[in-house]
């Protein structure tokens, strides 16, 4: 049984340590949080010790370490963890400066540890059911990917103030999904930006609504829908169209039930949120990750690939900014 210390127990660190406890494979060994009311309904749900991150660093009997801490946190605690020889899976980004992510890279790989990246799209049963289908060549060759990716509302100006701005903290997740589905890397990008729902989002100098295209060196082509409000719901759905067909997955709603009258036809609205739209990606991604421990596995989505997802997340800033396409990394 693998023994998984968490670094932080807000929303993310309250269901992945959930999960790890859940886990037939896995111990939440310790929880870290400098705000003690998170980690100690985390410790009275689970019956893991809170403990400083200081502790479960160097107790030699963890042997992997979750990191769900805030984004400037999260580069030094995979850092840490690498010297102390402990496998880590890391909510993204690994940082806000691709040059700060390929320094921590570089540790990694001299201490020989395990980086996991925490992008859960590429886990959820409908988009992975997707891919394989894809990759069986269903859809035939790649043509056109659609990405439509519109939350149910906007976060605080305080938080959009420290997340780095759309591109690298929301659109990052469909940077990875584009990677995931086109079968190869992006090389230029072309995006726009608006700040339509709050203007106080406009003032600290992020968009709250864009769109994105990028082209693979083959001319495959993704395009990729953002914005920070849906009023019916949050919208995740993902469209492939290859040569032999088109490959689709729809949003998930809150019940199947559906009503047919003179009027038309009627559904439930779609969940609401992440957590419960993503609560089987997030089950499967903590048990992938006990697989690359207890099976030898690569770790897949990767610390390149948080770099790479990075990288376009850049482009598409710098494109947003300038109004021109950009080469990406």
């Amino acid at each position: 049984m693998i023994s998984i210390g968490l670094l932080g127990a807000g929303r993310i660190g309250q269901i992945h340590g959930r999960n790890i406890a859940a886990s037939p494979r896995a111990r939440l060994a310790a929880i870290a949080d400098p705000m003690p009311e998170g980690a100690k309904t985390l410790s009275a749900a689970t019956g893991a010790p809170v403990r400083t991150p200081d502790e479960i660093l160097a107790d030699k009997d963890i042997e992997a370490i979750l990191i769900g801490t805030p984004t400037d946190t999260h580069a030094d605690f995979i850092d840490r963890a690498a010297k102390a020889g402990k496998a880590v899976f890391c909510e993204k980004p690994v940082d806000l400066s691709s040059a700060r992510i390929r320094k921590t890279l570089e540790r990694v790989n001299k201490a020989g540890i395990p980086l996991m990246i925490g992008f859960n799209r590429r886990f959820d049963p409908n988009f992975a059911a997707l891919q394989k289908r894809l990759a069986d060549g269903v859809a035939g060759d790649v043509e056109l990917v659609t990405i439509l990716s519109r939350d149910p509302g906007p976060p605080p100006v305080s938080y959009i103030e420290r997340s780095g701005g759309l591109f690298r903290d929301m659109m990052i997740h469909d940077f990875d999904m584009a990677r995931f589905l086109l079968g190869e890397d992006a090389v230029e990008v072309f995006a726009l930006g608006s700040a339509l729902i709050d203007p106080a989002i406009g003032k600290a100098g992020d968009v709250d609504t864009a769109a994105v295209v990028l082209k693979t060196a083959s001319g495959k082509i993704c395009q990729i829908s953002n914005s920070r409000r849906a009023t019916y719901g949050y919208d995740q759905r993902i469209e492939v169209h290859g040569s032999k067909g088109l490959l689709s997955a729809g949003n998930v709603h809150e019940t199947t039930v559906q009503f047919a009258g003179a009027k038309g036809i009627s559904a439930d609205p779609v969940q609401n949120f992440f957590l419960e739209r993503y609560a089987g990606a997030y089950k499967a991604e903590i048990e992938a990750f006990i697989d690359t421990i207890v099976k030898g596995r690569k770790p897949k989505p990767d610390g390149v690939d948080g770099l790479k997802a990075q990288l376009m997340a850049d482009a598409a800033t710098k494109s947003r900014e300038t109004g021109k396409p950009v080469k990406i990394g």
